[in-house]
């Protein structure tokens, strides 16, 4: 196939320079423009990230020189992409301002912001978990006005362990969760090196992930009806999220009641039988969704941040709970599968739904 043009608006930020290293040699897309505030537009990329590049390979050579543009020039960026990824600093409402301007253009948006995860129009995609719920992309494109574009959102990275492992067990009836997070400082766009205050320290607050992390399972979980999507009305989630001096990889402790507890060993058979979407030929999609350890002390950030080039799920420490059913723990990559990985898995899979064309 001809690979689709593709724009990276934020792509000085640590997102955008995963989106960027992940986009190179991808074989369906091909980077076409760098977009960033005022302050890096007309710069080259080079010149735009000189001290920030904080990725551990080197800038690939297709974008060094290539020009920044200036993210308010949205025609121009438009005529540049057949579809853009979205990663930016901003106020809420100037994001979702901009993506809907692009939508408007014509432009399909995949955003990694939180601006539109609550749009009951526009789908929030864990792409093994609701990829169906796409089907609202009609009713959302009669609202803009737009006859290609829209916006589809990648859910918060703190969820993405999680959600996944709880997913194939609904039918059993979530009722409460109690999870707590620990978040790597990559999530907050930052290193070990350059922020160092986090060497040898927790902080307990990380600023709006608590709700985000309540909220977000239930637009998921939830269904597609009279083009919108209508949240689950359960489990009830409690969360706590904590910040960690750990690089990369957000861990989850997870404690969970059921309507109908189920036997433990049907659990471990539904997560290791919980296929995702390898059989779609998807370059992203990880062969194998799930991985489950039996051992005490697994999953492990440093160990197992990085299964299935950091798009897999792990779970372990699966064990009866004196006061929910089962406790847990699972693990997911946070700039990879749950920030530019998820987002450019997230465009595969609406290419191969027929959502993203060549202009």
């Amino acid at each position: 196939m001809e690979k689709l043009k593709v724009g990276v608006i934020g792509g000085t930020g640590m997102v955008g320079q995963r989106f960027i290293t992940l986009l190179h040699n991808h074989p369906w897309f091909e980077i076409s423009a760098l977009v960033a505030s005022g302050r890096s537009a007309g710069r080259t990329y080079a010149q735009a990230v000189e001290g920030r590049w904080k990725m551990p390979v080197p800038i690939p050579d297709a974008v060094r020189d290539m020009v920044v543009m200036d993210s308010a020039q949205r025609e121009r960026v438009a005529e540049c992409a057949d579809f853009i990824f979205c990663a930016v600093d901003m106020p809420k409402a100037e994001i979702r301002a901009m993506e809907e301007a692009f939508a408007r253009l014509e432009t399909p948006v995949v955003s990694n912001n939180s601006a539109c995860r609550g749009v009951e129009d526009v789908p929030m995609l864990v792409p093994e978990i609701n990829g169906a719920h796409t089907r609202v992309i009609e009713a959302q494109r009669k609202r803009l006005g737009a006859r290609r574009g829209f916006i589809a959102c990648k859910p918060n990275c703190s969820i993405q362990g999680y959600v996944p492992a709880l997913t194939p067990l609904r039918d059993f009836g979530l009722s409460k969760i109690s999870v707590c997070t620990y978040q790597a400082v990559s999530g907050a766009g930052k290193t070990l090196e350059t922020w160092p205050e986090m060497v040898d320290n927790v902080i307990p607050f990380i600023g709006g992930e608590e709700q985000k992390s309540e909220v977000e399972p239930l637009k998921i979980w939830g269904s597609v009806e009279n083009g919108v999507i209508v949240p689950a009305t359960s489990p009830i989630i409690s969360a706590q999220c904590y910040r960690v001096p750990v690089s990369d990889g957000h861990m989850a402790a997870v404690s969970v009641s059921f309507d109908r507890k189920p036997p433990i060993d049907e659990i471990y058979s539904r997560w290791e039988s919980f296929e995702g979407l390898a059989g779609l030929g998807l370059p992203s999609a990880p062969k194998k969704f799930l991985t489950v350890f039996r051992e005490d002390n697994r999953p492990q950030t440093r160990l197992d941040r990085d299964l299935e080039n950091g798009m897999g799920i792990s779970v372990g420490r699966l064990r009866e709970d004196c006061i929910f059913d089962y406790k847990f723990a699972s693990l997911s990559h946070n700039t990879l599968r749950g920030a530019a990985g998820g987002a450019v898995l997230m465009a595969e899979l609406l290419v191969h739904q027929g959502y993203i064309e060549k202009k």
